[in-house]
C-alpha cells in the first residue's frame, strides 16, 4: 500500500515532466501539466508528513507548542483549507458553533491537523452532493467537536479498528478509495496527547459516520496570562506574487546546496524578487564567497557530503564580524523534525525552514533576515 501511494503521484510527476521537456505542447497543455505536477507533489509531501508524524508518535517524540487556543478559529481555518475539495464534490458543509469563543490549552497546529484529517476523511467518503456537518459545543468540563457525514459509512466489523495504523476497510487492489490508513490514527494520538478522546460511530455501510472529539475545557479566568491564539491558514495560497510586497533589490544572498536542482530553484525564486544570488556547492566554496563577496544573507542546506550545514555554520560563526561571521543565515533543509530545528538554531542559524519550501515563505524568510542584517549595520 505504501509503495502504491508513493509511486502513484511520482508516476504523474515524472510522466508530465518528460512530456514538458519535449516542448511540443500548447499553453493549455502546459498549464495542465504544471498543475498536475504541483498537485501530485503536494500529495506526496502530505504522505511523507503523515509517515513522519506517525514515526514521531510511535517513538514518543511529538512536541506540542501549547498555548491558550481559540478552538473555533482553529476549526474555521481547517474548514477554509478544505473548501476546494468541498466545492469540487458539491458537498454541503454545515457548521454549528457556540456564539462565544471556546478556549482550550493545546498546540494550534496539531489541533488544526486533527480537524483537517477528520474533515478530509468525511469529504473523501461522502458522495458528490452529500453533506458534511461540523458541530462545536461547550459542555460542563469539556469541549465537544463532532464531524459527521452522510456518505460511505463504516462496516460494523471494521469499526473497532478504524483508528489503527495502516488499517483500511478495503485494502485490495480494486479498492475505490486510496490512502495509507494513517489519518485517523494520527487524529487519535494527537487528541489523546491533548488529554482528550475520540470516538467513531456509524449505523453501517452507506449510512454515514460520526466522529466525536472531547477535549478538556480551559477557563480563561485561570489562564489570564496565557495569550489566546487565533490560528490562521495561509500556506497553499501564497505565491511568488509576494515579490510585489517584498522587494529584495540590492540584497546579496548566498545559497549553499550540493544539489544543483535545489540550488537553481532557490536562486530562481529569489532573483525574481530582485535579489543578487551567489551559489556554492560545498562548505569551503561557501566560506570563500562569504569572505570575498560579503553577502547580506545566507541560505544553506544541512545534508551535504564531506562537510555538512552544521559544520558550515560553526565555521561561519567562528569568523570575525569584519569577515562575515555575523551574517544572518537560514537552514533550508529536508531534515524537518523538531529536533533538527532545535539543532539548527543552536548551531547558529537564525531560522529553520523545512523542504519542500513554498516560494513565498522563502522570500519572506530572506527579507526578514535581510532586515535583521540591516539593523546591525
Amino acid at each position: 500500500t505504501l509503495s502504491h501511494e508513493l509511486r502513484t503521484p511520482l508516476n504523474a510527476i515524472l510522466g508530465w515532466t518528460q512530456i514538458l521537456r519535449r516542448g511540443k505542447i500548447g499553453p493549455a497543455e502546459l498549464k495542465k501539466g504544471l498543475e498536475t505536477i504541483e498537485r501530485n507533489s503536494r500529495a506526496q509531501a502530505h504522505i511523507i508528513e503523515d509517515l513522519l508524524d506517525m514515526s514521531r508518535i510511535i517513538s514518543g517524540k511529538v512536541q506540542l507548542n501549547v498555548k491558550n487556543v481559540n478552538l473555533r478559529s482553529v476549526i474555521e481555518a481547517a474548514i477554509e483549507s478544505v473548501l476546494p475539495s468541498v466545492q469540487a464534490k458539491n458537498i454541503r458543509l454545515q457548521t454549528v458553533f457556540d456564539a462565544l469563543p471556546i478556549f482550550i490549552t493545546g498546540d494550534p497546529n496539531r489541533l488544526q491537523q486533527v480537524v483537517w484529517n477528520l474533515l478530509s476523511n468525511a469529504i473523501k467518503f461522502t458522495h458528490s452532493g452529500g453533506r458534511v456537518r461540523v458541530l462545536l459545543e461547550k459542555m460542563d468540563k469539556h469541549v465537544e467537536l463532532i464531524v459527521s457525514d452522510n456518505g460511505q459509512g463504516i462496516k460494523s466489523e471494521f469499526l473497532p479498528y478504524v483508528f489503527d495504523r495502516f488499517r483500511q476497510a478495503d485494502s485490495s487492489t480494486t479498492r475505490k478509495f486510496g490512502g495509507l490508513g494513517l489519518g485517523l490514527s494520527i487524529v487519535k494520538q494527537l487528541v489523546e496527547l491533548h488529554g482528550g478522546t475520540v470516538q467513531a460511530i456509524s449505523p453501517g455501510e452507506g449510512q454515514g459516520a460520526t466522529f466525536t472529539v472531547l477535549l478538556p475545557l480551559v477557563h480563561r479566568e485561570s489562564n489570564s496570562n496565557a495569550p489566546a491564539v487565533a490560528y490562521s491558514f495561509d500556506d497553499d495560497r501564497l505565491t511568488t506574487t509576494q515579490c510585489e510586497e517584498t522587494n529584495l533589490q540590492s540584497t546579496k544572498v548566498l545559497v549553499v546546496d550540493d544539489e544543483i536542482d535545489a540550488q537553481e530553484l532557490v536562486k530562481r525564486v529569489l532573483e525574481e524578487c530582485g535579489a543578487n544570488v551567489l551559489t556554492a556547492s560545498s562548505v569551503d566554496e561557501a566560506l570563500e564567497l562569504v569572505q570575498t563577496q560579503k553577502p547580506h544573507v545566507v541560505v544553506s542546506d544541512i545534508g551535504m557530503p564531506g562537510k555538512d550545514g552544521y559544520e558550515f555554520i560553526r565555521r561561519l560563526r567562528g569568523l570575525p564580524s569584519s569577515m562575515g561571521g555575523d551574517i544572518p543565515a537560514a537552514a533550508v533543509t529536508a531534515f524537518a523534525r523538531f529536533e533538527d530545528r532545535i539543532r539548527a538554531l543552536r548551531s547558529g542559524y537564525q531560522t529553520h525552514v523545512a523542504k519542500p519550501v513554498e516560494p513565498a515563505e522563502l522570500i519572506a524568510v530572506v527579507a526578514s533576515l535581510a532586515g535583521r542584517h540591516d539593523s546591525h549595520i
